[in-house]
This record gives structure tokens, C-alpha cells and sequence, in this order.
């Protein structure tokens, strides 16, 4: 039992005989033994999909983490989906606003805005598109499947209340639907009767073969952007790839894709303007969050968890394994903006700055002025 983590540090704390989750004590070794900079009580800031409900249909499935199952998260909620080869996520239209990163596979989506202009495109791993709230779309696997998550502007967003058109067929009567649409009983025969949401269908033709001309034409800003193939900032600790308002304009959510190399950090920072919602792709690591007052508190992430940093709260994240580790941070504002409090302190007059830390004036001076977003 030695390998079994125990809440003991340098004497302090004592043994743990159990009943206990041992795999979910290794996996939050900072939840179980803080470090001795943790102080006071800040919001759970974590939640895993894992640990979320799973809807399960023919041809996908689907599962969401919102402000019900992570309370502090009340800009944004996420979710994360399966298509099977051909599967449809159906047409339908919400409330919110979803922006959407391709994890795995490909997919083609399509759109139709308030003029009737259209929209279509095929999307592969790394790429990224965005709908405007109340534009109808759909989703549509390709050859390979497809997963990908999707970012709504509403911490209490759910992914089971959208606007589903068998939905809105299945609650109108026919005689209205024969009506709107010019149709007989007998072209009515097999509409459906309750929601389709996720279902079967064949992989789709070529996209020119997909595409329908529309007379009033073009959605006039492109809905995708190809997060992957942007040229990356990259610093002496990994990198990052930043999707906002500059560079796709369509979005009014703004993101950025991290990676920490091994022994990497994303610099201590905060954000001006947003709370801060993640998403953690691969690795392993920790963010240390700085809550004001003398209150802070660490938390460990891995693959298929959800992070949030409210608004202000200062924090880090580093890289605890031996690969990259890979997060979205997402915003609801259309531009990305963090503050370095590296360069916050090489930009201001350093004889303040030496005073504050209790350092020489020659380390403060010695402090590079530009940021640099991941530092090793």
C-alpha cells in the first residue's frame, strides 16, 4: 500500500485507511495534499465529462457540462459529442450563440441566416466554427465520424432544450403543415412524432455535390476558421494559437489553444474583462487560482475535464507530465485579452516593484517588457 496517496505533508495531516477513491486521489494529488500556498474556501473549479451524463442514441451520443453540475460556471457551458459515420445531429436553432472545436475525425455543417443566405462547409480535426444564436444548422459526420465540443454563451445552457425541427413537426398540427408547406395527407404519412436529435444517415456526397445555390446568396462572413493551421505564438514553454474577433470575425467567442511542454507554465496572468472557461485535450498538470484576500486554491486537470476561472482571479497552469499538455481557454467576449504579471511588473517603474516583492531593483530590471504567455 505504499504507492496508495496519503493527506500528509512534513509531518502534518495522517493516514487515510479508507473508504476512499484511491484512483481519484491519484489523479488530484493537489485536492488531496494542497500545496501550503492553498488558503481559505474558493468554489469548486473543476468538473470532468466523465462524470457527466451520457445520452445515448442511434448513431451518437452526447453529454454536457453546464452551470447545474459546475455552479461557478455562469457564462459558459460546454459540450461533447460523438457522430458515428453519416449520423446527423438534426437541424434545429437555440437561444445561445455555439462556437465548436473538432477533436477527432470530420464533419460538414451547414447554416441558413435570416435572409435566406447559406452556408456549407466540411470541418477536420483542429478546426472550429461558429453559429450565431437563433441561426438554424445542422451537423453531419463524415466517413471517419466525428467528435467535437461545443462552447454556449449561457452557463445554463442544455444541450436537451434546443429547437429540433421533427420536434416542431411532431407539435403542429398536420392540417397547418399541409397548409404552410403545400402538402397532401398522403406526402404527410411518415413525419415524425417526437424528436430525432442525433440519428443515422448515409456518409453525405462531395460538398459541390451538397450544395444548394441559394437566390439571395452566401452567408456573407465565413462560419469556420482553421484554428490548427494558424501559425502559432510560440515561447521558450509551448505555445498558443489565439481565435478571436481579429481573425475570425464571425465568432463573439474568443479562444485560445494552449500547450505546455513538459516542465512548461502558463505564466501567471488573469483576464480583464471575462470569466475563463476550459477545456484540457491531453497531458496532465495543475492551475494554482489566486482568489484575493489571502484566499487561493490548486486544482490537477487531464484529458475530458472542464476548468473555470471567474473573472480577475489570478492563476496558473503547469505542465505535471511527460507530454504536452493541451487546453482551450474560451471567453464570451469577441476579443481575447489576459494580463502578464511579469510584464505588468518589467513596465512599471521597478524601484515600486522591488519595494513590493522584497527583490533587488536589478532582478525587477533583468524582467523581459514583452509577455510571454508560456514560460518554462
Amino acid at each position: 500500500m505504499s504507492d496508495v496517496p496519503q493527506p500528509q505533508w512534513d509531518g502534518e495531516g495522517g493516514n487515510d485507511p479508507g473508504p476512499r477513491n484511491i484512483l481519484l486521489d491519484r489523479q488530484n494529488p493537489d485536492l488531496l495534499v494542497a500545496p501550503k500556498t492553498d488558503r481559505g474556501t474558493v468554489p469548486n473549479l473543476k468538473f470532468s465529462f466523465s462524470m457527466a451524463h451520457t445520452r445515448i442514441e442511434q448513431g451518437g451520443w452526447t453529454r454536457e457540462v453546464t452551470q447545474r453540475e459546475l455552479p461557478v460556471a455562469s457564462t459558459l457551458a460546454g459540450v461533447d459529442m460523438r457522430l458515428e459515420p453519416g449520423a446527423y445531429r438534426e437541424l434545429h436553432w437555440h437561444k445561445q450563440a455555439e462556437w465548436a472545436y473538432v477533436l477527432d475525425g470530420s464533419c460538414r455543417i451547414s447554416a441558413v441566416d435570416q435572409e435566406g443566405r447559406n452556408f456549407l462547409d466540411d470541418l477536420r480535426k483542429g478546426d472550429l466554427w461558429f453559429f450565431p444564436k437563433g441561426v438554424p444548422h445542422h451537423i453531419q459526420a463524415l466517413d471517419e465520424g466525428v467528435e467535437f465540443l461545443l462552447v454556449f454563451d449561457d452557463g445554463q445552457f442544455s444541450e436537451n432544450s434546443t429547437f429540433l425541427m421533427s420536434d416542431f413537426f411532431a407539435h403542429t398540427p398536420k392540417s397547418v403543415l399541409a397548409k404552410n408547406f403545400g402538402w397532401s395527407v398522403e406526402q404527410m404519412a411518415n413525419i415524425p412524432e417526437r424528436e430525432k436529435y442525433i440519428f443515422q444517415g448515409q456518409v453525405p456526397p462531395s460538398l459541390d455535390a451538397d450544395r444548394v445555390i441559394s437566390p439571395t446568396g452566401d452567408v456573407p462572413r465565413t462560419l469556420t476558421h482553421r484554428m490548427r493551421s494558424q501559425a502559432p505564438h510560440r515561447f521558450e514553454g509551448g505555445s498558443v494559437r489565439i481565435a478571436d474577433s481579429t481573425n475570425f470575425a464571425a465568432a463573439t467567442i474568443s479562444a485560445a489553444l494552449v500547450e505546455v511542454e513538459p516542465g512548461g507554465l502558463r505564466e501567471l496572468h488573469w483576464h480583464p474583462t471575462d470569466d475563463e472557461w476550459q477545456y484540457y485535450i491531453s497531458g496532465f498538470g495543475r492551475m494554482g487560482v489566486f482568489a484575493s484576500s489571502g484566499v487561493a486554491r490548486t486544482f490537477n486537470f487531464q484529458a475530458g475535464d472542464v476548468g473555470y476561472v471567474p473573472f480577475a482571479y489570478g492563476h496558473y497552469i503547469e505542465n505535471l507530465g511527460d507530454e504536452p499538455l493541451v487546453f482551450l481557454e474560451m471567453f464570451r467576449n469577441p476579443r481575447f485579452e489576459d494580463i502578464s504579471l511579469a510584464q505588468w511588473m518589467a513596465n512599471t517603474p521597478p524601484q515600486i516593484v522591488a519595494d513590493t516583492v522584497n527583490m533587488p531593483r536589478s532582478t525587477i530590471e533583468a524582467l523581459p517588457k514583452d509577455k510571454r504567455t508560456v514560460v518554462r
